[in-house]
């Protein structure tokens, strides 16, 4: 973890929310960090967050980024970005919300089993067909 830089609770008061969540690799960007703060998505201590609020080591975080939520722990706080690896040090996640997560994504990857892709686009005449169709069910 030589590589970013990491600060313990003694040395700074707190980094930035949106900067944390991006250096934690939650979000891609900081912008992205920011609108999800702003919609709603993303808790500090039981309380909406705001971009600018300081995250403390030990601080409660509810993430919600597209069909996953999250519950962890703050435990170091970084400014900059590293690779995925060091990013995990900076958090823990609880078991209850990783067990959730993890069940969450098999039961939408047994959704997705019955359905069989095409192997091709439709033709020409399969088009017509389907518009065909499309018409009967607007009737």
């Amino acid at each position: 973890m030589a590589d970013i830089s990491v600060v313990t609770a003694a040395n700074v008061p707190g980094v930035r929310l949106d900067l944390w969540l991006w250096a934690a690799r939650f979000f891609k960007t900081r912008a992205l960090a920011k609108k999800s703060i702003e919609g709603g998505k993303v808790e500090v201590n039981q309380a909406a967050g705001k971009p600018s609020k300081p995250v403390h080591v030990g601080d409660r975080l509810h993430i919600a980024r597209g069909e996953e939520r999250f519950e962890i722990e703050v435990v170091a706080l970084a400014h900059q970005r590293g690779s995925a690896a060091q990013a995990q040090f900076l958090y823990r996640e609880t078991e209850a919300s990783r067990s959730t997560r993890l069940d969450a994504a098999e039961r939408r990857r047994l959704e997705r089993s019955g359905y069989a892709r095409p192997p091709t686009k439709p033709d020409k005449r399969a088009r017509r067909l389907i518009i065909a169709l499309g018409d009967i069910d607007a009737m």
